[in-house]
């Protein structure tokens, strides 16, 4: 009995991870399909949502207004981004532009510690944080709202793709932009927006993780490359299947963790990625969910 509650709380603990990397691989998914760019920026606006939304917290702001602003806030950051370092380059070869969105992770960091400095910070849970049992293991009701997070937008990546003329627009300069100028679709513009949406998104991310693990000006490094492995994992060109391989990296680092050792996490995360790229370089679940967002 205590072997199988093991297992349901590891599982769990695999399920919130899982669901933190989800919301930031969807943001590598977007910026990937729409423009070809691998940001790997992408984990400074998770850093950006959590540091601000609790600033604004302690500036008097609901927790509700301070998780609303601070996605607009670091959407604005992400539009920024987007027209300063990647629209100037958007003509460079893929390898400049991967250099370039690592040199601005590292900018964002310079400025999150000019601002906020190095002391990590917390934020409050979105609700009581009364621990749950369930089958003899502990949930705690934040991880409840990171995995309902992580799924909701799921179903509205689905919809919005395939049912709004936006998402059309958007999956339309993936298939083939030329075609989409002649339609009247601008992809310079839809390169804005995937960015901007994508910088909201790790936001969201980072103000979910906060409670559990708080926020530091470095958090953002390790969440975006552990994203970048599930967003590989799943396939860089499928939204659900990156969200499906972002829960297969959080449960096996969790059962790594609790099984074996904590320090062994990361390289069996690394290990599985360069595995991938070896023997299925596009996504274990390209295949089965398709080439398209």
């Amino acid at each position: 009995m205590e072997v199988h509650s093991q297992v349901i709380q590891l599982l769990f603990s695999g399920l919130t991870i899982g669901s933190i990397y989800a919301l930031i691989a969807i943001g590598f998914v977007i910026i990937y399909n729409v423009t070809g760019v691998l940001n790997l920026a992408q984990g400074e606006f998770a850093m950006f949502g959590a540091l601000i939304s609790i600033s604004l917290i302690n500036a008097g702001l609901p927790l509700w207004a301070a998780v609303i602003f601070s996605m607009l806030i670091v959407s604005v950051i992400g539009a920024l981004f987007e027209r300063t370092a990647i629209h100037p380059a958007r003509k460079s070869s893929v390898p400049t532009l991967i250099i370039i969105t690592i040199g601005c992770s590292i900018a964002f960091r310079g400025i999150a510690i000019l601002i906020w400095g190095t002391q990590p910070q917390s934020l409050q849970p979105f609700t009581d944080n009364t621990p749950i049992k369930f089958l003899n293991a502990v949930l705690l009701p934040q991880s409840i709202w990171s995995i309902g997070i992580a799924i909701l937008i799921l179903f509205a990546m689905i919809y919005f793709f395939n049912k709004t003329f936006v998402g059309k627009a958007l999956t339309a300069c993936v298939v083939n932009p030329f075609a989409a100028r002649l339609m009247g679709i601008n992809p310079e513009k839809m390169s804005l927006l995937a960015i901007s949406a994508s910088a909201g998104l790790g936001a969201l991310a980072g103000i979910v993780t906060s409670p559990i693990s708080g926020a530091s000006y470095d958090m953002g490094m390790m969440l975006g490359l552990k994203a970048f492995v599930a967003a590989v994992v799943g396939g860089l060109t499928n939204a659900p299947a990156a969200i499906a391989g972002a829960f297969v990296i959080g449960i096996l680092e969790s059962f790594t963790e609790g099984l074996w050792s904590s320090g062994a996490k990361d390289v069996v995360s690394f290990s599985m990625l360069l595995l991938i790229l070896f023997i299925k370089p596009e996504g274990l679940f390209a295949k089965a969910s398709g080439k398209r967002v």
